[in-house]
């Protein structure tokens, strides 16, 4: 099946590395000849573009990058957007594209037009509530006219994005109930699938682990192997809960005092230590490092467990943690919270750790109490709860569904 897949997101971004290429592979491998349409910020591009088109062109993967705009503001967005729907319309002319796979709201806008003027099917994989992100991140403001106005706009296209789709996918199941309880959609759109984001189970393996290269990495940073440690992977900001995090390894210290906190993370070191001495937390036992994704693994395997908090606000309903994937795989267990996405659910039915439901010290006390116990869960079962529901080969396997299920 020719597909066009198209992602606001650029390939040569960490998101477009582990959640569309890995997916892309998988069904090129399958048969579909896939086209991939994608917006490309000038630095990252510049820096990765070579690695990324070999990676795709040794797949037969056809990728069309188009330059992403930052500037004049707000005008970039609405020149991004027009640029990608004109070029959505010549490759779906040029390429007879039989479908479109829209990755998110910007792309579904471009998909959308392209379905109407050219009759094209097209799916809406739709990540997560995203204008209801946009207010919940505090990167749209309500009292401002402007961001009120998108807001409200986004809002209407999502009804028209959900009606028209020839299929709609969600990460949740608590998104795709959410969706179905709206009283101001049709009731027959398109069947909602759930494909949570999933996870590259060969990389995130405790069982392929170079124990040299871990070793190494251990005395490089300075972590000791005879104390606990705790990790965060990702960034700072937005949607995790960073003050939460640091209060909850302060309520550690007092149990186990020569506890260290590792942050796999870009972020600058400076603003971690900061944060952390106004909060009073104890920081030559911080440590904070960036990796490449295939170095990722190792910093994860000097951790004991794994913490993060996510804001339990509105649009998380829709929400997958890449990271628990990831976390889960390596055999490490995991520390995070309810009311995010399907969490409560999943933990529940599989071992993955512990989840918060509070952010105070008694409730931390509570889960710090269990540390030791959760510490000694076995690695393999861990593991196999990643497998079971965040493996890569599955999320292929459903979206090749799909699609073969369109080409109908």
């Amino acid at each position: 099946m020719n597909v066009l897949y198209i992602s606001y997101d650029g390939m040569t971004d960490p998101l477009g590395q582990s959640q569309v290429i890995p997916y892309l592979v998988g069904l090129s491998k399958k048969g579909h000849q896939i086209t991939l349409l994608s917006c490309e910020k000038v630095e990252n591009y510049k820096n990765h573009k070579e690695k990324i088109s070999q990676l795709l062109s040794s797949n037969n993967i056809d990728w069309q990058p188009i330059k992403f705009r930052t500037s004049p503001k707000f005008v970039s967005s609405f020149i991004n957007l027009s640029v990608l729907k004109k070029t959505t319309l010549k490759l779906c002319k040029e390429r007879s594209i039989q479908l479109i796979h829209a990755r998110s709201y910007i792309s579904a806008k471009a998909a959308l037009e392209a379905k109407r003027k050219l009759g094209v099917k097209f799916i809406f994989d739709m990540r997560g509530f995203w204008a209801d992100e946009r207010i919940d991140g505090n990167l749209w403001d309500k009292s401002n006219f402007i961001h009120r106005t998108l807001y409200n706009l986004f809002k209407k296209l999502e009804i028209d994005y959900f009606e028209n789709a020839d299929a709609i996918i969600s990460l949740t199941e608590t998104g795709k109930q959410e969706i179905k309880s709206w009283k101001n959609l049709k009731s027959d759109i398109a069947e909602i699938s759930i494909i949570p984001c999933c996870a590259d189970l060969d990389l995130f393996s405790y069982k392929n682990l170079d124990q040299v290269k871990v070793n190494e990495l251990r005395n490089e940073i300075g972590i000791k192997a005879d104390e606990f440690t705790i990790s965060y992977l990702g960034s700072i900001g937005t949607w995790y809960m960073f003050d939460e995090m640091l209060l909850f390894y302060k309520e550690l210290l007092k149990k186990k005092p020569n506890a260290q906190f590792l942050f796999i993370s870009g972020t600058d070191e400076a603003i971690i230590l900061l944060r952390a001495k106004e909060l009073q937390v104890k920081t030559d036992g911080i440590y904070v490092r960036s990796g490449q994704r295939e170095e990722v693994p190792l910093l994860l395997s000097l951790s004991n467990i794994s913490l993060f908090f996510i804001k339990p606000l509105y649009s998380k309903k829709g929400s997958s943690a890449t990271k628990l994937a990831e976390i889960l795989g390596m055999g490490i267990p995991a520390i995070s919270n309810t009311n995010v996405g399907d969490q409560e659910r999943l933990f529940e039915k599989y071992t993955m750790g512990e989840l918060v439901d509070s952010f105070d010290s008694e409730t931390y006390k509570k889960i710090i109490d269990k540390i030791d116990d959760l510490e000694k869960l076995d690695k393999e079962e861990l593991r196999k709860s990643a497998v079971d529901y965040y493996n890569l080969e599955s999320g292929v396997e459903k979206y090749a569904a799909i699609y073969n299920r369109l080409k109908k």
